[in-house]
C-alpha cells in the first residue's frame, strides 16, 4: 500500500515519538520544507521531556494518532530518533494508520514503528533524514536533501558506486521487498509481535555507535533465529562510530560481516550510504528492490503513488 505523493502547497506534520527533540533545531528546517512547496505544522510533543523521552507514552502516541487522523496533515515526519518508538508499538491504532495512509518518514529508533506498521498495515514507509537530528546539521548536503523529491513523483530509486564504493561478500542478483533498517532495533523486536520478518526479503541493516563485538553479537542472534538464511539479499548500510577503543583488541567490522555473510546463498554488499551518514540515501521500506552484485547496483521501486 503506497501513500500518496505530496503536491506543492500540502502540510506535513513533525512530531517527536521517541527521545527529546529541541524546538530550535527543528524550526531551523521549515525553510528546508517551505523550499520544497510544503508547509509545516508542528507537533505537541517537541520541546517536551520525560526523562529521555519527548513526553508520555500517552503524549506521545495521541500526537501521532492525531496527525494521522488530521486530514489536512498529508506526510507525518519523525523529528529524531533515539529511545521510545518500541514502547508505543503496541498501542497504535494500526486501523487508524490502515485507513490514512500517509507518507511515514524518519530512521533510527523509527525502524520499530517501520517495522511494525509495514508488518501490521501493508503500508510503504521511507527511511531517510530526520528534522532536529540530520537536515538541521552543518553537514546536510545535496544529495540528502535531493531524496525528498521521491515524495513528490513515483520515481525508482537508482544506487551504484557513483555514490559510494560498494563491496561485493557474496555475489549474485535477487529482488524482494525491502525491510529492515537499524540493526539493534531490529534485535528488539525479535520475540515480540513485531518481530522482523525476512522471509524472500532484501534486508537492510545500519547502525552507530556499535563496536564490531556488538554488532558480531547482533548478527549472531538473527543468525540463530534463521533470519539471515531466510533473506533473499543483504543491503549493508553504514555503520557510524564503530571503531572500538584504541587499544582494544577486536576483530575488524569487516571481518565480522565475512563471518556471517560470505556463507550465505543469496547476494550480500556493504558500503551504502544508508544510515547515520551524508550523504543519507533515502528508500522505501516495503517496496520491492533488486540487489545486483554484477554492477554493483541496487534498485528500489517507487514509494508513492
Amino acid at each position: 500500500m503506497k501513500p500518496k505523493r505530496l503536491t506543492k502547497g500540502d502540510t506535513i506534520g513533525i512530531t517527536a515519538p521517541a527521545s527529546p527533540a529541541e524546538v530550535k533545531r527543528v524550526k531551523e528546517t521549515i525553510p528546508f520544507f517551505e523550499h520544497l512547496g510544503l508547509r509545516v505544522k508542528l507537533g505537541r510533543t517537541l520541546g517536551l521531556k520525560h526523562g529521555y523521552l519527548a513526553g508520555t507514552d500517552a503524549e506521545r502516541l495521541f500526537d501521532f494518532h492525531q496527525m494521522m487522523a488530521d486530514d489536512s496533515i498529508k506526510a507525518v515526519f519523525f523529528a529524531r530518533g533515539g529511545y521510545g518508538t518500541a514502547r508505543i508499538a503496541d498501542d497504535i491504532d494500526y486501523q487508524l494508520v490502515r485507513q490514512n495512509p500517509k507518507i511515514i518518514w524518519g530512521y533510527s529508533d523509527i525502524t520499530y514503528l517501520h517495522t511494525a506498521i509495514r508488518q501490521r498495515t501493508g503500508l510503504t514507509t521511507f527511511h531517510g533524514p530526520m528534522p532536529a537530528s540530520d537536515i538541521a546539521d552543518s553537514d546536510f548536503d545535496r544529495l540528502s536533501a535531493s531524496m525528498f523529491q521521491q515524495l513528490f513523483e513515483p520515481v525508482t530509486l537508482y544506487y551504484s558506486e557513483h555514490i559510494s564504493l560498494l563491496n561485493v561478500i557474496v555475489p549474485g542478483k535477487a529482488n524482494g521487498e525491502l525491510v529492515g533498517g537499524n540493526l539493534s532495533l531490529l534485535i528488539s523486536s525479535m520475540g515480540t509481535p513485531y518481530e522482523i520478518e525476512t522471509y524472500g526479503k532484501l534486508l537492510l541493516i545500519e547502525d552507530i555507535g556499535e563496536e564490531p563485538y556488538r554488532v558480531d553479537s547482533m548478527l549472531n542472534q538473527l543468525k540463530l533465529a534463521g533470519k539471515l538464511n531466510a533473506a533473499a539479499g543483504i543491503v549493508i548500510g553504514d555503520f557510524a562510530e564503530a571503531d572500538p577503543p584504541e587499544g582494544k583488541s577486536s576483530l575488524s567490522l569487516e571481518q565480522v560481516f565475512y563471518d556471517y555473510f560470505s556463507g550465505l546463498s543469496c547476494p550480500v554488499m556493504s558500503g551504502f550510504k544508508i544510515g547515520h551518514c551524508f550523504p543519507h540515501f533515502s528508500v522505501p521500506l516495503g517496496e520491492t528492490a533488486v540487489i545486483n552484485t554484477a554492477d554493483k547496483t541496487l534498485t528500489v521501486e517507487a514509494g508513492v503513488r
